[in-house]
């Protein structure tokens, strides 16, 4: 663990139970929507984390907030020079570190209070959590996080219906961001945008990151936005890592198969270069019933007998770069 670090993971498991048929509905099961994951986020970083629905990045960003309860694994945060254990912390003395990880949802037209104006919607945080003195102090922080994140003044009086997506997503910015946090995760925020917008969005949120010294984890299932914001980019399938690399060498050299596929799928601008996206059989694999060895192999083109028999280990293959995959290096010489 480097001196860098805010949030480091270690085996962190997620199950829900699936309730069973008849009068008393005993447990028929559980869904691993994560399961056993290791992850170190350092201060002042954009973590991207990539991969198809379903398999189990929001419910990783939502662990590491507390708003869903882990089934086991540690999650350690580091604020202020403190060690703190969330997943030992109560619930009580857990609401005074919620200031400090913040939440970007994916829906900016459902995650606003259509009754409240946009004043009061920024100011919602301070006033939860009694952070200011007086209205006054709540006022000028609702005013100073609004302009940074290009919202006009006359705009505190509007409701949020009189928005466009882009706009009501800079107010659902300017929330998470008034109460001065540590740690935001972004859940897919710009996806519901177009895509001149998401550009806007994208860029607001690398400037508020230089200017408020802020660490994103970064949800998303468009490879293509995650190359313009993260600095390292994670690759989950079916509730475990793929891959680990800092972004631009994944992008260069993917290491894992599922990587690879994923990274085939982006459209090319260059028209002399040819667009062959690899087409992976099958659909992914159920997490209520997550396939024995390698969760990768029911759809994976060079699946041997080990890959279907053995869970491979999660293992360094170059100095920030980490794969899941037993034959990686001799896939590291297919094109």
């Amino acid at each position: 663990m480097s001196a860098d670090t805010l949030i480091k993971v270690e085996g962190l498991k997620v199950y829900f139970p699936i309730a069973g048929k008849g009068l008393f509905g005993g447990g028929a099961g559980e869904v691993r929507a994560v399961d056993d994951i290791n992850l170190e986020i350092k201060k002042g970083e954009t973590l991207g984390l990539v991969g198809e629905s379903g398999s189990g990045k929001t419910t990783v960003g939502r662990a590491l907030l507390r708003a869903v309860d882990a089934t086991g694994g540690t999650i350690r945060f580091w604020h202020q020079g403190e060690e703190i254990d969330l997943r030992a912390v109560g619930k009580r003395e857990m609401r005074g570190y919620r200031r400090y990880m913040q939440l970007i949802f994916q829906d900016p037209y459902a995650s606003l209070n259509p009754r409240m104006t946009v004043r009061d919607i920024i100011a919602e945080p301070l006033e939860a959590q009694g952070l200011c003195k007086s209205k006054k102090e709540v006022d000028e922080r609702v005013r100073a996080i609004a302009a940074r994140c290009k919202l006009n003044l006359e705009h505190l009086r509007r409701f949020p219906h009189a928005f466009s997506g882009g706009q009501r997503q800079r107010i659902c910015i300017a929330r998470a961001l008034v109460s001065n946090p540590d740690f935001v995760v972004c859940d897919e925020s710009v996806s519901a945008l177009d895509v001149s917008i998401q550009a806007e969005i994208l860029n607001l949120l690398a400037d508020l990151q230089k200017e408020l010294q802020l660490t994103y984890l970064f949800i998303a299932h468009d490879l293509s936005v995650v190359a313009h914001i993260a600095d390292r980019v994670a690759v989950m399938y079916v509730g475990q890592l793929m891959e680990l690399a800092p972004a631009k060498e994944l992008f260069a050299r993917p290491h894992h198969p599922y990587s690879k596929a994923l990274l085939s799928a982006i459209p090319r601008i260059d028209p002399d270069k040819s667009f062959k996206p690899q087409k992976l059989p099958g659909e992914i694999p159920n997490p209520a019933n997550v396939p024995t060895g390698c969760r990768f192999h029911t759809r994976c083109p060079h699946a041997r007998d080990r890959c279907r028999n053995e869970a491979p280990a999660w293992r360094r293959m170059g100095e920030e770069h980490y794969v899941a995959c037993h034959f990686a290096e001799e896939l590291l010489e297919t094109p």
